[in-house]
Parts: structure tokens; C-alpha cells; sequence
């Protein structure tokens, strides 16, 4: 009689189920050693009591959280106390959310400094606009510097060909045109205007021909004739600015007169008023300062120069050194 071998899935059952006690066994010896070291360790940070039942009050009041209060500008910040280590016998105060504390704030410069700056003054540019370089002027004509300083203030004008024509005699329209912009309005009139017969409301210089008038620069001839287009003598022009300044008449007049050669050529009427122009520097004499010519015709250039004194002598214009301007010794 033979044994029947056993049923080799019996074993397998059985050996199968022995391994599945053995895991379950090493996964709760594995689980307790996990829990029991985990208790046993007094500065864990884990709290198994607070997830799982309602958290007691705390004996101990919880430590706040120093918070760092923004320091004064120009101040020191003064450190705040440490915080206590010991948090696990306590419960957990709130975490602060870093964006909600107080950022320290930069130091903000003083608003006033001790510093003195240095006072910057703006450069001063002249309003004065470069003279007119006319091509019939050279730079050593005895007058260019007199055309120069008037033109470049638009009280004298050249022609549209760019010239000037220093020697072109002028007329007593136009000196009436240049007192005008020479000396505007800044005289008062002191006479009554005159409607000449020779000078039609429509006349280029009428309003000219009235200023000077009426501000003692010129007068007209009998019948209330002006004649404009008349060329103007020397002695006229200085007549008229000496009278238009109201310049007075010096002690010395007979001294003063005999300072020219041809003294005797000055009409009687104009004596007086040439000796003011001397003595007040308005004669400029070309070639020759000791020869007056009163009875010449004025050029455009000897009008310019006499024109530049008058305004010197009124404080507006600078003086310009020249050899033709007469200086009567004392």
C-alpha cells in the first residue's frame, strides 16, 4: 500500500499565508517603533493631540512676536528682544505673513543742507542786432564805426542794394525821419505841429516832419513852408539838436566860436547854438575838426557821427574815440 503525495497547492496555500502574517506582523512592529520614538522625543515639533482633539486652553500665554517698528529718518534702530525657543509646550502662536510686516524704510536726505551752492547767473546775451555790412563802407572810413552802432539799432537804413552812400547829401525830410527813430518819443512836444503847404498828409515823412516840429528839432520857413526835399546844411543839424536837447548856451560862447578857422561863415542865428554843440561834443569835423563848413551840405555820414554824440552827451550810447570829434581846450 502506497502514500498518496501530498497536494502540492496545499503547501503553496499555506506558506503564501504564513508570509502575509509575517509582513503585517514587521509593518506593526515597524509602526510602533516609528510612534514610540516619536513620543518619546521632547523637542518634536509634532503635536498629534492638536489634529486630533479640540485644542485646550493654554496654561501659558503665548509670546508675541516682536514686531519692528520703522525707524525715525537720521535714527538708530534699537533691536528688538529675542524670541523664546521653547515653543512646544505652548501652543503655536499665528503665523505672521511676511508682506504685512513693516518694511524698514530707507534714510530720506535732509531737506536743508548747511552746504552753501554756488549762485549761477545766467549769461546776459545782447538783444542788439549785428551791424549792416554795407558795401560802400569800408572798415577804415573815418565814419564806420558811427554807421555801425547806429544801423545795428535800425536808427539809420541802407538802400536795397546793400549800400549806404556815406556821402550822399540828405535832405531835411530825411533828418527828420532819423531824429525820429533816434530819439522817438521820449521827448515832449513842446510846440504845436504845422500843416505845411509842401507836405501832403500822404507824404512818406509827415509823421516824421510833425514829431520833429512839435519837439523843437526843426522849425519850417515863413508861409508855413517846410521844403522837404531841400538839402540840410551842416549848421542846421547841429541848430537842431542843440535846440531839440535844449542844450545851454556856455559863458565862453565867443571863445568856443574861435576855435574855427571859418568861424565867420556861421550865420549870426546859429552862434549860439553852434557854441552849445561844441561844448557838448556833438561837431564831428571831417576832414579837419578845426574847419566847421556850416554852410555845407550835410552827408549822410557827418549826420550819422553828429547824430551818435547827441546820444552819447543824452547817456544812451557809449562814447567812441575819433580825432574828428572837436574838444575845445579849456
Amino acid at each position: 500500500m502506497t502514500n498518496t503525495p501530498p497536494d502540492p497547492r496545499s503547501s503553496q496555500t499555506n506558506a503564501l499565508d504564513f508570509d502575509e502574517f509575517i509582513g503585517i506582523l514587521v509593518a506593526f512592529v515597524t509602526i510602533g517603533a516609528i510612534l514610540f520614538w516619536s513620543f518619546s522625543r521632547k523637542e518634536s515639533g509634532w503635536n498629534f493631540n492638536s489634529s486630533l482633539l479640540p485644542s485646550p486652553t493654554p496654561t501659558t500665554s503665548p509670546t508675541p512676536l516682536a514686531i519692528p517698528t520703522p525707524p525715525d529718518v537720521g535714527t538708530r534702530q534699537t533691536p528688538s528682544a529675542p524670541l523664546q525657543e521653547n515653543l512646544s509646550r505652548v501652543t503655536p502662536s499665528p503665523t505672521l505673513n511676511p508682506n504685512n510686516l513693516p518694511q524698514e524704510q530707507a534714510p530720506v536726505p535732509p531737506l536743508t543742507s548747511n552746504r552753501t551752492l554756488p549762485l549761477v547767473i545766467p549769461e546776459q546775451k545782447s538783444t542788439i542786432p549785428p551791424p549792416i555790412a554795407f558795401t560802400d563802407v569800408p572798415s577804415d572810413f573815418w565814419a564806420r564805426r558811427f554807421i555801425d552802432v547806429l544801423s545795428s539799432r535800425n536808427i539809420i537804413k541802407g538802400y536795397e542794394d546793400y549800400t549806404f552812400r556815406p556821402n550822399q547829401p540828405v535832405t531835411r525830410a530825411e533828418f527828420a525821419a532819423i531824429v525820429e527813430q533816434a530819439f522817438g518819443k521820449e521827448l515832449s512836444k513842446t510846440k504845436n505841429t504845422i500843416s505845411f503847404k509842401d507836405v501832403p498828409p500822404a507824404f512818406w515823412a509827415n509823421s516824421a516832419i510833425d514829431q520833429a516840429v512839435s519837439t523843437g528839432f526843426l522849425k519850417g520857413y515863413p508861409n508855413k513852408v517846410f521844403r522837404p526835399q531841400q538839402k540840410i546844411p551842416r549848421v542846421q543839424v547841429l541848430v537842431a539838436l542843440t535846440s531839440g536837447m535844449n542844450l545851454n548856451v556856455p559863458a565862453s560862447q565867443t571863445r568856443i566860436i574861435s576855435f574855427y578857422r571859418d568861424a565867420k561863415e556861421i550865420p549870426n542865428y546859429a552862434n549860439d547854438k553852434i557854441a552849445a554843440a561844441t561844448a557838448n561834443s556833438l561837431v564831428v569835423n571831417y576832414p579837419n575838426p578845426k574847419v566847421l563848413n556850416p554852410n555845407k551840405e550835410a552827408t549822410r555820414a557827418e549826420v550819422a557821427a553828429m547824430v551818435y554824440q547827441a546820444l552819447v552827451r543824452t547817456g544812451r550810447l557809449d562814447a567812441i574815440q575819433s580825432e574828428y570829434i572837436v574838444k575845445v581846450p579849456n
